[in-house]
């Protein structure tokens, strides 16, 4: 790897990067670096392409915005937002001169990639304090491979997290979830996962399961794993204030909490009222909090997904009180449009109000740090606290762990879901671009919210999302409480909605063999095209067509009333347009322009020239999949060498390669073993 470290005054260290890398003396290249204004900048080429950032808005692409890391509780992502959930501050710039940069700051950091001057990329920090590293390489393939190896080996999830997920807040209880499994075996749907929101909880508090709602959690559990079925409850980052429950008495006793500037606990609110914020970078207070997830462990569980861990923030106790107080200036006048705006704008301001976050403290490494110094790495380090206690509390089985919030860095412990989106159409697109982005930055199993958390979604719209979700490794229908019901028996097209579940299933063995090779190489699940063809200068333009892994390439419909889209391909490849696995066309399809057919319940398969995709009989749950049982797609030529097949048994913690891949032909036969 060809990187070089700067020092930009004093860093907090995050943990992100974890291979050696010597500190580079003299100046940063590529940047001019303005101290004073807090700035770095570099000269962008006409044609300059930039990648990165991960989870925002915006294409793969992200040149001509403006972008803020900054993990940030907003669920409505439209073009004009500059920060979503996460924090990814990586760049790559694809031009006459390649290199990558990693600002490693646990603060807000600010890019500017060609707004205010188009051949201008702008960095503006909120305090001299980052490591700088850059990135050199060949391509910008090379130097995302580069970066993924400087920052570690991605989460590997069990293998049954691969299946397909039911989830939505207001699940209220242990009949709720029985009738939603009720209406997946009537219609013969698969189906692996059903989501527990923060209805099962007693009074939203973290590691307890309502008693009334849930008489014999253990025995459910139990009972639901007998039917092949994981539950996997939600963790939220507040502790309710509540004398008697455990978890809030040993934060207290033990000074676990976040602190105000008077050194008290601060308080805040979320789903249970008043709660305190576990100091998640306290190592030790991180421990103790990683430890409770034994509660839910102990009772069979083996999936969480942890969330609210921006940490998002109703309202605190201090700035409420102040807005009551204004309001009450308010009354009896007659307000025009400037104070009644104001007025509104005060209201809609208490949640996640950025004062606040200047307003608590945490003990980090023995010193007292201002929250908003640290803001990136709470999510990142509330995810590590559980992926660090499972290593010690399940040594010998992965457990599933998923986050909203997140670092770079927090790649290893857990993956992330794409946030709380909308059914939107365009956030169908949102979600093809954000996937290869993720991927740069590490976070490989990632999915969407398909069919859209908030808004009501419609059956088309969620038949397509599912063409798009079958190629994710994180598989989930998750909706809000208030919307309408999308669970996939809610519609009327039953057989097309089963037909591409069936497909998800089927393909299982190469979306997993893919996303294994990608893990334990350091190299990407989902990559832009221009990634696979550096010399086309098409291809680096397209943005809604991506390759999964080294065989296929999707081009999901993302629109509404379309019965087929637009795709490019740069080289020769065999399509295959996919209604269920009994049920299929194929065809050959030169290299270019082609307008493709594709009817609602059709899932469009490129398949790359040379090249096999192994698929197996499609069952009702991962365990079903029969992989001494295997057959190839694809558009191979004599000669073939054949696909590089990886498989395990789905539980075990894995750390390389060897003896897990062995190369298959065209028929799904072993041909030889390879030392890895």
């Amino acid at each position: 790897m060809n990187v070089k470290k700067y020092i930009l005054g004093k860093p907090i260290e995050t943990e992100a990067v974890v291979c050696e890398v010597e500190t580079a003396a003299g100046s940063c290249p590529y940047f001019d670096m303005d101290e004073e204004r807090m700035e770095i900048r570099c000269r962008l080429g006409k044609d300059d392409i930039v990648y990165g950032l991960g989870q925002q808005v915006r294409g793969i692409n992200k040149r001509g915005w403006k972008y803020t890391s900054f993990c940030s509780d907003d669920p409505n992502h439209t073009e004009n937002k500059v920060s979503l959930y996460g924090a990814h501050n990586f760049l790559v710039v694809d031009g006459e001169q390649k290199f990558g940069i990693f600002l490693d700051t646990p603060e807000k950091v600010a890019f500017d990639v060609g707004y205010t001057w188009g051949d201008v990329l702008a960095i503006q920090l909120f305090s001299w304090n980052a490591k700088c590293y850059i990135i050199e390489g060949e391509s910008a393939y090379g130097i995302v491979k580069s970066f993924r190896k400087m920052i570690g080996q991605s989460y590997i999830p069990p293998k049954w997290a691969f299946g397909f997920g039911q989830s939505r807040w207001g699940y209220r209880n242990q009949q709720d979830i029985e009738e939603v499994l009720a209406g997946y075996e009537e219609h013969d749907f698969p189906l692996d996962m059903i989501y527990l929101d923060i209805d099962y909880m007693d009074q939203y508090m973290d590691f307890t399961v309502d008693g009334e709602k849930f008489p014999d959690f253990p025995k459910f559990v139990e009972k639901m794993k007998g039917k092949g079925i994981h539950l996997v409850p939600i963790i939220d980052a507040g502790v309710k204030m509540k004398e008697g429950y455990d978890v809030y008495e040993e934060g207290i006793t033990e000074g676990y909490f976040c602190k105000d500037e008077e050194g008290k606990d601060f308080v805040g609110a979320v789903w249970p009222g008043r709660v305190h914020f576990p100091d998640m970078l306290n190592d030790r207070a991180r421990r103790w909090f990683g430890e409770k997830y034994k509660v839910l462990l102990d009772q069979g569980i083996e999936g969480f997904w942890n969330d609210m861990n921006e940490p998002a923030i109703f309202y605190s106790e201090k700035h409420l009180g102040e807005v009551f107080e204004r309001l009450e200036g308010y009354k009896g006048q007659n307000l025009d449009i400037n104070s009644f705006f104001e007025m509104k704008g005060l209201v809609q301001g208490v949640s996640n109000y950025g004062e606040d976050y200047k307003g608590f403290y945490h003990n980090y490494r023995g010193e007292r740090v201002c929250h908003e110094k640290v803001h990136n790495l709470y999510g990142y380090y509330m995810t590590r606290s559980a992926g660090e206690a499972f290593e010690s509390l399940e040594p010998d089985k992965r457990i599933l762990l998923f986050s909203r919030a997140s670092y770079i860095g927090m790649h290893r412990y857990g993956g992330i879901w794409m946030g709380d989106n909308h059914s939107w159409w365009f956030h169908l697109l949102l979600n093809i671009k954000m996937l290869a982005n993720l991927n740069m930055c590490g976070f490989l199993y990632t999915g969407a919210d398909l069919g859209g958390f908030g808004s009501d979604a419609t059956e088309d719209l969620l038949m397509r999302w599912y063409a798009l979700g079958i190629f994710t490794p994180l598989m989930r229908n998750h909706s809000a409480a208030g919307t309408r019901r999308q669970e996939t028996y809610q519609f009327a097209d039953a057989e097309g909605f089963r037909g591409i579940l069936r497909l998800r299933y089927m393909l299982l063995p190469y979306l997993y063999s893919e996303y294994m090779k990608a893990v334990l190489r350091d190299d990407l699940y989902a990559r832009p095209l221009a990634f696979v063809y550096p010399e086309d200068e098409r291809a680096k333009r397209v943005e809604d067509q991506l390759a999964i892994g080294e065989s296929i390439m999707i081009a999901p419909v993302y629109e509404q009333n379309a019965r087929g889209r637009y795709v490019y391909l740069p080289e020769e490849m065999k399509l295959y347009r996919m209604r269920s696995p009994e049920d299929m066309d194929e065809e050959i399809l030169g290299k270019g322009d082609h307008y493709v057919r594709a009817e609602v319940n059709e899932v469009l398969v490129f398949v790359r020239k040379g090249h096999l995709v192994p698929v197996a009989k499609a069952g009702k749950r991962v365990a079903d999949i029969d992989m001494g049982d295997l057959r190839c797609l694809g558009y191979v030529e004599e000669g073939n060498k054949g696909y590089e097949l990886y498989d395990d048994d789905g539980y075990s913690r894995i750390c390389s390669l060897e003896g897990h891949i062995h190369v298959i032909n065209g028929n799904g036969e072993a041909l030889r073993e390879t030392d890895c």
